[in-house]
This record gives C-alpha cells, sequence and structure tokens, in this order.
C-alpha cells in the first residue's frame, strides 16, 4: 500500500546541495507529504506534541487516531540542539496527518511547523484530501536522516519514508485504498528548516521524489 503521490515530485539531492540552492538565491518548490525516533531501534510518534527546542513556548496540541502511526528511527544524534531540531520536524510530520485526518487545511498546528512556501504547500496538500473526501491510515516508518547545520539558525534534512503499511482511505466508508507495494511505496524527502525567534524550527521548503534509489535500496 502507499499514499497518494506528492503534488510535485522533483529531483532528489543530497541535503547539501538543496541548502547551496536555497542560500544561493534560486527559487524552490514547496510540498509536503504524509507524512519519525530513537538511538537504537524505532519509537513511535507521541499523539500530544512534545516539547522541543524551546519548551517555554506553548505548541498546538497534536493528536492522531490510533490507525495513523509515524515512526521515526535513528532519529537522535545525542547533540542536544540537532535532537531539537528534529523533534520539530517529527512534530510537523505529525502536524500535516492530523490536519489530513481532521480535514483542516488552516490548522494551527502547520501554520506553528511550517512556513512561507512550505506552509502554502501543506495547506494545498490537505485541502486536496478534503476536496476528494479522502483521509489516510496505516504506519509510515521514517529513517535515514540525513542533517547539514549551516549556521545555528538555518540546517537541510533529507530523510526517507516507507509507505508500505500505509494508504489513503474513503472518509465517509473509512475503506482503505489497497495498491501493491512497490518501488513508489517509498518516498525521499529534502527540507529546509529555519529556527523561528520563538526558536522552533520551521520547515521553509519541502522537495520528494518516490522510488528513489537512496530510499529502496
Amino acid at each position: 500500500m502507499k499514499r497518494r503521490s506528492l503534488p510535485v515530485a522533483v529531483a532528489f539531492a543530497t541535503a547539501a546541495t538543496l541548502l547551496l540552492t536555497a542560500c544561493g538565491g534560486g527559487e524552490e518548490t514547496s510540498g509536503t507529504d504524509e507524512i519519525a525516533g530513537a538511538d537504537t531501534g524505532a519509537s513511535e510518534s507521541a499523539s500530544p506534541s512534545a516539547p522541543g527546542s524551546s519548551g517555554s513556548v506553548r505548541r498546538p496540541e497534536i493528536t492522531l487516531p490510533s490507525d495513523v502511526k509515524n515512526v521515526f528511527e535513528q532519529w537522535n544524534t545525542g547533540d542536544p540542539a540537532k535532537d531539537a531540531l528534529l523533534e520539530d520536524v517529527t512534530q510537523r510530520v505529525n502536524a500535516t496527518d492530523a490536519a489530513i485526518v481532521a480535514a483542516d487545511p488552516d490548522s494551527e498546528a502547520l501554520r506553528f511547523y511550517y512556513k512561507g512556501e512550505a506552509l502554502a504547500g501543506a495547506a494545498t496538500w490537505v485541502q486536496r484530501y478534503v476536496d476528494d473526501g479522502k483521509s489516510i491510515t496505516g504506519t509510515v516508518r521514517f529513517y535515514s536522516p540525513d542533517l547539514v547545520m549551516v549556521d545555528k539558525d538555518t540546517a537541510a534534512l533529507a530523510y526517507c519514508a516507507d509507505e508500505s503499511r500505509a494508504s489513503d482511505k474513503d472518509r465517509k466508508s473509512g475503506k482503505a485504498e489497497k495498491v501493491p507495494v512497490s518501488k513508489d511505496s517509498y518516498v525521499a524527502y529534502n527540507t529546509r528548516v529555519e529556527k523561528g525567534e520563538n526558536g522552533v524550527w520551521q520547515t521553509t521548503s519541502l522537495l520528494s521524489e518516490r522510488g528513489n534509489a537512496k530510499c529502496t535500496s
């Protein structure tokens, strides 16, 4: 099984390449997917929002239904600053799924963890689910994170997602769409992340490609 294709699919590059492109002033295409941590093995994402880089900031509550799970493998680096960034990315992934489930493209959590073109892309992505009467179900595994810090407030993060145990489902009937597992069940992501004034890391660009060899090998 797999979830629907992204609104935009582009050639996947390394995190450093995306970062150089972004810093060079080039236009970036934004998109979003459904898109997560322990050093030894996998851990499921928490339902409520977890504290990240700035514990004093009021974070929107994020709740996922029991049939929607995100699992993040090797998502901790041991570096507090990097782990705070990865936690905020985890919550961004959860926020996207929660917005799809709630049919809420104007979700507070989306606006909290996305910014700029990436926020517009996320809202459009959720709206497509709403318009089509679809939701999501199943488990997505996020793995092979590759984090590059350019400075204390800017980073690029590449990672993979395994959607072989996840799918879209009809919102009214609750019936999952059955799609054979293939290389397209695996998605490569390349993101740009920036720290806001409140200390929260927001995704400002999100690129993706299904079936990329990095994630299928």
